[in-house]
């Protein structure tokens, strides 16, 4: 355990450069690869805990496991600019997922590393300077709520990209998606307790999953992996594990995913929002059947 009044770890990895072909443009680009946080941040995402179950009004006493949810604050230089409740683990991919998806950054090379500054505290360190204020939330971020209020969602509409000749996928692809979901969620399986959100390509070649206690924290962490690959994320498809809200069709949007799938329903605003932009949502996807709320399918003729 770190002594009192000991300072926290700053020192910095300097990231080093790769080359990885970008899925849209199909050229080179040089990515930053993100330092490793420091083992000071502990990655448990579950825990056991005694209780008390009853079948048939009978109870019995069992060890069970649990989620994980601890506070995560995100800070540009100096200012706080995010506490997200979230899961512990893929913190880099939630810090870069969360700057992209807020449209804090335009490009994932925009951000040149991700610092350690305290117990659960990451600063962003980027390339430009950036009005962290503007970003600021004014209440945190919490496992089952993101973005409210007007003024948030008007800036939204403002800043997602519409999109052109975009991409689609085909009915026979989607229905398998659920369960090759499903089947690498792996710590869903020990506690039942953490929403999923995975990328696939529109022939169904799986690329990523990330799991959180927060559905749009799930998201932000699976757009931040992806991005470390290629950008913007063109190319994929977006499956979550529930419903789909405002707020995660705006952050597939501003990644730049066509297409957003769920296992249960979409939101009217997502809807419209959807609508909007031009990209395809669709809701209920379970056992082999879905709702088609917007878009196009390849190959459909209805």
């Amino acid at each position: 355990m770190r002594p009192q009044g000991e300072p926290y770890p700053t020192e910095r990895v300097a990231p080093a450069q790769i080359t990885m072909r970008g899925a849209r443009y199909g050229e080179q680009a040089n990515l930053v690869c993100l330092p490793r946080l420091s083992t000071s941040l502990h990655f448990v995402k579950s825990t056991g805990r005694d209780v008390v179950r009853f079948e048939d009004g009978v109870p019995s006493e069992l060890h069970d496991q649990v989620v994980v949810e601890e506070p995560l604050e995100l800070r540009i230089g100096e200012t706080p600019i995010a506490v997200v409740m979230r899961t512990p683990g893929d913190d880099i991919d939630l810090a870069l997922g969360f700057a992209l998806s807020e449209g804090i950054l335009i490009d994932p090379t925009e951000l040149e590393a991700v610092v350690e500054v305290g117990e659960n505290r990451l600063r962003l360190d980027t390339s430009r300077q950036i009005d962290a204020d503007r970003f600021r939330r004014n209440l945190y971020t919490s496992s089952s709520c993101g973005v409210c209020g007007k003024g948030s969602i008007d800036a939204v509409r403002m800043t997602v990209p519409e999109f052109a000749d975009r991409p689609a996928i085909e009915g026979s692809v989607l229905v398998s998606l659920p369960g090759r979901m499903r089947a690498r969620q792996e710590t869903f399986a020990k506690t039942g307790g953490l929403h999923a959100a995975a990328l696939f390509t529109m022939d169904g070649a799986f690329r990523a999953l990330r799991e959180d206690i927060g559905r749009h924290n799930a998201v932000d962490k699976v757009i931040g992996v992806a991005a470390a690959d290629a950008w913007p994320l063109t190319s994929l498809a977006l499956m979550v594990s529930g419903r789909i809200s405002f707020e995660i069709v705006q952050k597939a949007a501003m990644a730049g995913i066509p297409c957003v799938a769920g296992v249960s329903a979409a939101s009217s605003l997502a809807i419209e929002l959807a609508s909007d932009v031009g990209m395809t949502v669709v809701g209920f996807l379970r056992d082999g059947t879905f709702n088609l709320y917007v878009g196009r399918l390849k190959g459909a003729t209805g």
